[in-house]
C-alpha cells in the first residue's frame, strides 16, 4: 500500500478524484440533492459494505450476486435521483461563454415594453412574474401554461396580471420578443439560505434562473418593488433607469457573462438595503408568502 503512494500516478488519481468530488459537493450544496447524497453515502458505507462483508465471510453466493446486481444498477438510480441537479448542470454548461456564440439569443426590443409594464404594475401594486428566454429554451414551461403567441406590449402584460384575471397567478414567458404563454408554472428554488420573507413569485423567479439562463422579472404585490433574477441570484428594489440598464445588459450582451451578484442575506427585517445597481448587490423583495396556494 505504501509503495503505491510513491508512484506519481497515484497522486494524480487522488488529485483528480478530490477535484471531482469538490465540484460535485459544491454544486449540490444547499439543494435537496445534498440530503439525498448523505443518505446514499450512509446507506452504502453501512448497509451495503456491511452486507458484502457478511456475505464474503459466510460464503453466501446468492446474497453476494444480488449485491453486485444492485451495485451495477446504481448508476441509473443516481441519474434518476439527481435528475434536477444534472439538468441544472447541463443548463449551466450551455450558458458557457464558449458555447454562447453558437446559440441564438433574444434581442433587446422587449426592454421598453417590459420596463413600462413593470413600472405601471409597481405603481398600482400588482404582482407579476415574467421569464424572458435567452439561450436555453423554455418550451417545457410553455407547455404547462396557456399559449398566446402574441406581440409583447406593456398593455398586454398589465391585462394578464390584472387581479381577478384567469392568468394573473401564473408566470408569463417571453420567447423571441413575443409572449409565448401565460399562467405558466415555474420551478421553485431549493436554496435553503434565502430569506423567508421572499414570496412564491420571487422563489419561482430564482428557480427558473437556476434551471435555465432566463432573466426573470418580478413585481412585488405587497411593496411594488421590482426585482430581477439571473443565474440564481436576485437583484431587488430597482428603479426604472436601473431596470432598463440591466435588461439591456442581460438581453443584448453577446457574451452572456453574468454580473457579480450575491444572494440576499437574511437580516432582522428580512434583507438588506438596496445599493447601487452598478455594484450588482441584492436586497429582499419584501413580498411575503401568499395566503393561499399560488401557481408560480
Amino acid at each position: 500500500m505504501i509503495e503505491e503512494f510513491k508512484n506519481p500516478r497515484a497522486w494524480i488519481k487522488i488529485a483528480l478524484l478530490a477535484v471531482t468530488f469538490y465540484f460535485i459537493l459544491n454544486f449540490i450544496r444547499g439543494t435537496r440533492g445534498a440530503g439525498i447524497l448523505k443518505g446514499i453515502v450512509f446507506l452504502f458505507s453501512v448497509a451495503f459494505l456491511g452486507l458484502m462483508y457478511v456475505a464474503d465471510r459466510l460464503e453466501l453466493e446468492r446474497i453476494r450476486d444480488m449485491l453486485r446486481w444492485v451495485l451495477s444498477g446504481s448508476a441509473l438510480a443516481i441519474i434518476i435521483l439527481f435528475a434536477p441537479e444534472l439538468r441544472r448542470g447541463l443548463s449551466h454548461l450551455a450558458q458557457s461563454p464558449l458555447l454562447s456564440p453558437l446559440l441564438r439569443g433574444p434581442s433587446s426590443k422587449v426592454v421598453d415594453e417590459l420596463v413600462n409594464a413593470a413600472v405601471k404594475l409597481s405603481k398600482n401594486r400588482i404582482g407579476a412574474l415574467v421569464a424572458v428566454e435567452r439561450d436555453v429554451g423554455l418550451g417545457e414551461y410553455v407547455e404547462n401554461g396557456t399559449r398566446l403567441d402574441a406581440q409583447l406590449t406593456s398593455e398586454l402584460l398589465e391585462t394578464i396580471f390584472y387581479p381577478g384575471s384567469a392568468l394573473h397567478d401564473g408566470a408569463v414567458i417571453v420567447q423571441h420578443d413575443r409572449v409565448a404563454a401565460a399562467g405558466c408554472l415555474l420551478p421553485l428554488t431549493d436554496d435553503m439560505t434565502l430569506s423567508k420573507s421572499l414570496g412564491t413569485r420571487h422563489r419561482a423567479a430564482i428557480g427558473i434562473s437556476e434551471e435555465t439562463d432566463a432573466v426573470a422579472l418580478v413585481v412585488s404585490e405587497e411593496t411594488g418593488r421590482i426585482s430581477l433574477a439571473v443565474n440564481g441570484k436576485l437583484l431587488t428594489d430597482l428603479s426604472r433607469e436601473s431596470l432598463e440598464k440591466l435588461l439591456n445588459d442581460f438581453l443584448a450582451r453577446a457574451d452572456r457573462a453574468a454580473l457579480p451578484f450575491r444572494r440576499p442575506a437574511p437580516s432582522d427585517n428580512g434583507g438588506s438595503a438596496a445599493p447601487s445597481p452598478a455594484e450588482a448587490r441584492t436586497a429582499p423583495a419584501g413580498e411575503g408568502p401568499p395566503p393561499g396556494p399560488a401557481k408560480t
